[in-house]
């Protein structure tokens, strides 16, 4: 059965460091996971009750300050799980959900001054977006090549999709 993408995340999380549901709250907004998949802080409990049923992680008693937490760490056949999901999400290509591009295909409802009014404002928060990126990258040094990879990843994402809006908002000039 394959994991979903906060599944994934969360478990690979707990590989990384057996963690409890704060800890990994911590990680994700740290790291800025919330950028690229939704895991919202009250699903971080539902998806570790949903891995731990599934046999992919397990909860011993834990100590984290003056209260008893739950922490959480991976079985072995969550390690595997997370191993095989993890090279299959690298290898294949999936079709992932763009709202610009529904954005886009609906063209015709916008006039073309909205339309670059929508340009113009979508660059203006991808570029706030490459700035909180940038800092959270610089902030968290030196990291772990998979956080690295995950920032390289997403800044040569969003810096491509800069490059693509800057050239309409020029042409629209």
């Amino acid at each position: 059965m394959e994991l979903t993408a906060a599944e994934l995340t969360v478990l690979g999380l707990v590989i990384e460091e057996p963690r409890h549901g704060y800890d990994l709250e911590q990680v994700i907004a740290q790291r800025g996971i919330r950028q690229w998949t939704d895991i919202a802080f009250s699903s971080i409990y539902y998806v570790l009750a949903k891995l731990e049923k599934r046999g992919l992680v397990e909860a011993g008693g834990g100590r984290s300050g003056a209260r008893s937490r739950r922490v959480f760490q991976a079985t072995a056949a969550g390690r595997r799980m997370a191993a095989d999901e993890a090279f299959s999400s690298i290898a294949e290509l999936r079709t992932v959900p763009y709202p610009v591009l529904v954005g886009i295909a609906n063209l015709p409802l916008l006039s073309e001054a909205a339309y670059d009014d929508a340009l113009c404002s979508r660059l203006t928060e991808l570029e706030a977006r490459i700035g909180s990126v940038r800092d959270a990258e610089r902030s968290q040094a030196p990291l772990p090549r998979p956080a690295r990879e995950v920032f390289s990843y997403s800044l040569s994402l969003l810096e491509a999709e800069r490059s693509w809006l800057a050239a309409r908002v020029r042409d629209a000039r």
